[in-house]
């Protein structure tokens, strides 16, 4: 279940017998290394209380529309936006049909409609309501629009009747969820990812670096692996677990990470440099720590190498895409950077005090970007990392499909959507 790791994931629970079984769904979730907030409704209360989910997923429980402290912020928006995936289990009869007419009128329903992720139901309730006329109408209209439909199985129910309608058994809810996340978009490609700082040794201790986390890169690998792509990642010093299925290169100073992008380019269809490459590094390197002898030091400094224009000099043949991280003037400078640099896209954000509001600080688990290719660009508005690597990886796959090393790219400006 690698590719739920890290995942946000709100599981929705409505008033069935079944949703005993969401109490174990939410450990498997949480052993996959999800991450996993429920709301509940009315009705689901009465078969298991909110403190059972509270204790196992460690978030408070969710439940009411009008909630006092959450709808302040908007608390059913926020909670959308939050997740990666939303999966209702257990999904009652009356659950469908409210929300097949499109109904607002709960928190979990309102979250449904106001998501714009994956959504999967797993239907639970007696069989008869299940072959119903109605519910069938409601579950075809539902799938018509997008919904996933985990389920029902068959067997025997709690009332004793037996055929289909039993909620599916926690294991397949989550092999279900885990598999939404696979594209296949790279499928047999290979990608190189930079991530993460470098660092500049001025002496044996200290160096010259900068604040990057390599949280972005990381997930951009993760998500390219979804894609169905080979990973290589080449990252400067971080403190992050290393994604499943990536082939993991580590690098510390500017000039090791050029010679690892260099030699792995060969073999490669794309590179994508989120790496904060420091730009400068020290003429000499002390062998020896440095003494507090004088009331100044000076130090002498010298370009290192720009690492993605090299590789698109040397590899025309490789789909590049950079990163720009500024403070100002954000279209303006990517734009500068995708030309200086001859590569295929640059995706931007906004860091430092101007990006503050916007959480677009470095270390942080959400971002936003600004991506701009020659005949375009598009804005991939604030989420969390992971989903937002997941949506750049599409886009660069899309912009991938229709591109050719040889032709010249021409200047159509197309309109943010």
């Amino acid at each position: 279940m690698q590719r739920l790791f890290n995942k946000r994931i709100l599981l929705g629970v409505t008033g069935s017998v079944a949703a005993y079984k969401s109490a174990e769904l939410v450990r498997r979730l949480r052993d996959a290394g999800a991450e996993v907030r429920v709301v509940m409704t009315e009705g689901a209360t009465e078969f298991v209380t909110p403190l059972t989910f509270q204790a196992l997923s460690g978030h408070p429980v969710h439940r009411h529309l009008l909630d006092a402290e959450t709808e302040a912020a908007m608390g059913h928006i926020s909670l959308a936006r939050w997740a990666d995936t939303i999966l209702v289990a257990p999904a009652s009869a009356n659950f469908l049909a409210r929300l097949a007419q499109g109904r607002a009128d709960d928190l979990l329903s309102a979250i449904c409609l106001a998501g714009d992720v994956p959504l999967a139901v797993a239907p639970a309730m007696n069989q008869q309501m299940w072959v119903d006329a109605a519910t069938q109408a409601n579950a075809r209209a539902l799938q018509s629009r997008g919904v996933l439909m985990f389920g029902p199985a068959a067997g025997e129910q709690a009332c004793g009747e037996v055929g289909p309608g039993r909620m599916q058994e926690p294991e397949q809810l989550v092999q279900q969820l885990d598999e939404i996340f696979e594209s296949g978009s790279l499928s047999g490609r290979t990608v190189v990812i930079t991530a993460g700082p470098t660092r500049e040794a001025i002496d044996p201790v200290r160096f010259l670096s900068n604040h990057s986390s390599g949280k972005m890169g990381y997930a951009i690998a993760a998500a390219a692996v979804e894609a169905g792509a080979k990973v290589i990642l080449i990252s400067g010093p971080t403190a992050l677990p290393v994604p499943e299925r990536v082939e993991l290169v580590q690098v510390v100073s500017a000039q090791q990470m050029r010679d690892a992008v260099m030699a792995r380019l060969v073999s490669a269809e794309m590179l994508i440099a989120t790496a904060a490459v420091a730009d400068y590094r020290p003429v000499q390197s002390a062998t020896k720590k440095l003494k507090k002898d004088n009331e100044s030091l000076t130090l002498e400094l010298t370009r290192n190498p720009d690492i993605l224009a090299e590789a698109k000099r040397h590899h025309p043949q490789v789909f590049c895409v950079g990163f720009a991280a500024e403070t100002e003037a954000l279209v303006e400078h990517a734009r500068t950077k995708l030309v200086a640099k001859g590569v295929e896209m640059i995706a931007a954000n906004l860091v430092g005090p101007s990006a503050v509001e916007a959480r677009g600080v470095f270390g942080n688990d959400e971002n936003a970007l600004h991506v701009v290719w020659a005949e375009g660009e598009l804005s991939l508005p604030l989420a969390s990392k992971a989903r937002l690597a997941r949506d750049l990886v599409a886009l660069i796959a899309e912009r991938y499909t229709n591109w050719r090393p040889e032709r010249a790219p021409r200047g159509k400006v197309i309109k943010l959507r």
